[in-house]
C-alpha cells in the first residue's frame, strides 16, 4: 500500500493572513485541496492522511467530501514542530500498515506536484527502501568568512549539490523505527530538520529521486501570486 502523509500542521505566519495558509483560498478552493487532488488522481496511491493544525479537522473534513477527496482516510493533529506533526502522522499510522509499505510524506502547500514527480519517488522508494524529491542546485554557493562577513574566499562546488524538497517517500516500518528512536534520543528534531535531515542523522543512505522547479512551497504572498499565475496559465484542477 502508498500512504501519502500530508503535512497540514502549520500557521504560515509569514503570509500575513488570518487563517492558516493551508487553507487560504485561491480560484474558490483551499490550497490544501490542490495538494489532496494530486494524490486523489494518482493510481497508486491508495490512502491519504492529512496532519492537521488542531481546530480545523472538521472544516478540512467538510472541504474533503465537498471536492471529492475520497481517499482521504485519516486525520491527525498536528504537533508544536514541523517535526512533530510529521511524527504524529507516522505514529497514526502504526498498526494500520505493514512494514513494507510506502509512506509518502509532502507538505500540504506545496499544491504544484506533478504526477510524474509521485510515481518517480515511489519508483525509486520501491527500489531502495527510500526516495527523495530533488534537484540540481545552479546557482554559485560561498561561504561567508567567520572573521568578517561581509566577505568570501571559499565556495561549494554547485555540481556536488541538491536542492531536496518534498514528496519524500520511505518504507513504513523503518519510518516508524527511526521516529521512536529519534524523539526517545533528541536526533534530528529540533529546528529546521525534517526527515531527510533526520535520516542522516541516523545514519541511513538517502536516494534522489525526479523533483520539478514548479514544486515550490507556499510560504509568501509572493508565492501565492506566483500559484495564482500557475493556475491562469495551465488551468490545473480548477
Amino acid at each position: 500500500m502508498n500512504v501519502a502523509i500530508v503535512i497540514a500542521g502549520g500557521v504560515g505566519s509569514r503570509m500575513g493572513q488570518q487563517i492558516p495558509k493551508q487553507f487560504i483560498n485561491v480560484r474558490d478552493k483551499p490550497v490544501l485541496i490542490y495538494t489532496l487532488e494530486a494524490f486523489q488522481a494518482h493510481p497508486q496511491v491508495e490512502a491519504i492522511e492529512v496532519v492537521c493544525i488542531d481546530g480545523w479537522e472538521d472544516i478540512l473534513k467538510a472541504y474533503a467530501k465537498q471536492f471529492g477527496i475520497s481517499k482521504l482516510k485519516w486525520v491527525v493533529k498536528g504537533g508544536k514542530t514541523g517535526q512533530e506533526s510529521i511524527r504524529n502522522g507516522v505514529y497514526g499510522l502504526e498498526g494500520i500498515l505493514s512494514n513494507d509499505d510506502i509512506a509518502i510524506i509532502h507538505d500540504g502547500v506545496r499544491p504544484m506536484l506533478d504526477s510524474d514527480v509521485i510515481t518517480d519517488v515511489i519508483r525509486v522508494c520501491q527500489k531502495y527502501g527510500n526516495a527523495v524529491t530533488s534537484l540540481p542546485y545552479n546557482e554559485q554557493i560561498f561561504v561567508v568568512n567567520q572573521d568578517d562577513e561581509s566577505t568570501t574566499d571559499k565556495f561549494i562546488p554547485r555540481e556536488t549539490l541538491r536542492r531536496v524538497s518534498t514528496p519524500q517517500a520511505y518504507r513504513y516500518g523503518n519510518l516508524l523505527k527511526s521516529y521512536k528512536k529519534a524523539f526517545a534520543e533528541g536526533i534530528g528534531i529540533y529546528g529546521s530538520h525534517y526527515t531527510n535531515t533526520m535520516m542522516v542523522e541516523l545514519g541511513e543512505t538517502l536516494h534522489f529521486a525526479a523533483g520539478s522547479d514548479k514544486n515550490i512551497k507556499l510560504t509568501t504572498p509572493e508565492n501565492l501570486d506566483t500559484f495564482r499565475a500557475y493556475l491562469a496559465t495551465s488551468g490545473c484542477r480548477d
